[in-house]
């Protein structure tokens, strides 16, 4: 049997975990009629200001919106342009981690930690080569050890995202 990818990430910080709490907290809020999936999205700004956003859905699904992009789209909305972290959460508590899309989005915006419930297979003896397992270099071995279901972890964007479209031109 092939070794199942895992990706470990670190435990989250105490403000980490908050804003993780904020995003399943807000996901009750979501407008779910067809998935049944209520998802919260918490994104902190540099200066520490917080933005929530949860997914709608649509019957014309392209028409739906991810919590990310709407957490996103409301920062934006307020000028903000430069972003800390990002949490995202399920009412459910499910793991979940945001879509290719979402993660575009962010990019557009720099490096950030996302927080979330991480997809756990296999064991920590089972992880891929080249996946990642800490975010940084020095990251502390028992901050990097597999997280137990329903516990939140922090990864890189650029962990999840690892070629994201970059214009030819510079836009700033």
């Amino acid at each position: 049997m092939a070794p199942t990818e895992t990706m470990t990430g670190r435990a989250p910080d105490a403000p980490e975990r908050e804003l993780w709490l904020a995003a399943r907290a807000v996901a009750a809020r979501a407008y779910a009629r067809y998935s049944g999936l209520h998802v919260g999205a918490a994104l902190r700004a540099q200066d520490g200001a917080v933005y929530l956003g949860v997914n709608v859905e649509n019957a014309s699904y392209p028409a739906g919106m991810c919590a990310e992009r709407a957490a996103l789209a409301a920062a934006v909305t307020a000028g903000e342009r430069r972003f800390a972290a990002l949490a995202v959460a399920t009412a459910q508590n499910d793991p979940i981690l945001p879509c290719g899309a979402c993660l575009q989005a962010l990019a557009e915006f720099g490096e950030l930690e996302v927080v979330a419930v991480l997809p756990i297979g296999g064991t920590p003896a089972e992880t891929a080569p080249g996946t990642p397992a800490e975010t940084a270099p020095g990251t502390p071995a028992e901050t990097a050890a597999p997280a137990q279901p329903g516990e939140p972890r922090v990864v890189a964007l650029r962990d999840l995202l690892r070629a994201p479209f970059q214009s030819p031109r510079d836009l700033s």
